[in-house]
């Protein structure tokens, strides 16, 4: 599988982004408190298969969900259910579609109603670390240069990095080479190269980044229960420099 896509792999992914980004648009239209998240799991079921996509998550085996949601100290790949939003929560989002046959994936951590102003300041500190992350994602750079611009900017708000999990990239399949982790050095591993299209994910946790698996075999989770934040975007390396195919509309 090439890690550098043609400029008509592009254009689907581009429009597989597009879909990815208006759907998420409609699921946290919908995110407050008294709301499931097995409701916002077929908002976005809809919303893909509208515009004419599928959902990326029903690829893996044995998910059968749309979305993945995650509340306070859950990380990453958990199933949505019956649990009710109460204000206060930090939700994330995971959310990827397929057309024509071409990922896309994103993921955004969103407040629900009324949250402090710590929490609200560990939340702004991922979308900022996703876009200077971005930035970093040009020819000629290192897959290191991004995953130190991550590492860099998280433990310096005096966050840590959630080592075991990682960016990727994306195409025909939804996790490609190469892997993107959120820590590293400048300077090493892959090259940046024109037509790479990278998944890149900021994962962090105010405590010590340890996680475990929860016993429904999916949900990873903050050993020490503190809170986690995911910020993840598709992007496309082009010689005008990193363009985001999944804009948070």
């Amino acid at each position: 599988m090439s890690q550098v896509k043609t400029k008509e792999e592009l254009e689907l992914m581009k429009i597989s982004g597009d879909i990815t980004a208006r759907a998420l648009k409609k699921v946290l239209e919908n995110v407050k408190p008294g709301v499931m998240c097995i409701d916002l799991d077929k908002i976005a079921e809809d919303e893909i298969k509208k515009r004419e996509g599928q959902s990326s998550f029903k690829t893996v085996e044995d998910y059968k969900w749309t979305i993945c949601t995650t509340i306070g100290n859950q990380v990453v790949h958990g199933i949505p259910t019956n649990r009710q939003l109460q204000s206060g929560d930090v939700l994330g989002i995971d959310i990827g579609a397929i057309y024509k046959g071409y990922h896309s994936d994103m993921a955004i951590s969103q407040a629900v109603g009324e949250v402090s102003k710590n929490t609200m300041k560990f939340l702004e500190i991922g979308y900022k670390t996703l876009k200077a992350a971005i930035k970093a994602a040009k020819i000629g750079n290192r897959i290191g240069d991004i995953s130190q611009t991550i590492q860099l900017m998280i433990e310096g708000a005096g966050y840590s990095i959630v080592k075991s999990l990682t960016g990727h990239g994306v195409g025909q399949e939804l996790h490609e080479e190469p892997m993107v982790p959120g820590f590293g050095k400048r300077d090493i591993g892959p090259k940046i190269l024109e037509g790479m299209v990278l998944a890149i994910e900021v994962i962090y946790a105010k405590g010590s980044g340890d996680v475990f698996v929860e016993p429904d075999g999916w949900t990873i989770s903050t050993k020490d229960k503190s809170l986690a934040g995911l910020f993840e975007q598709t992007v496309a390396i082009t010689k005008d420099g990193p363009i985001v195919l999944t804009p948070y509309l």
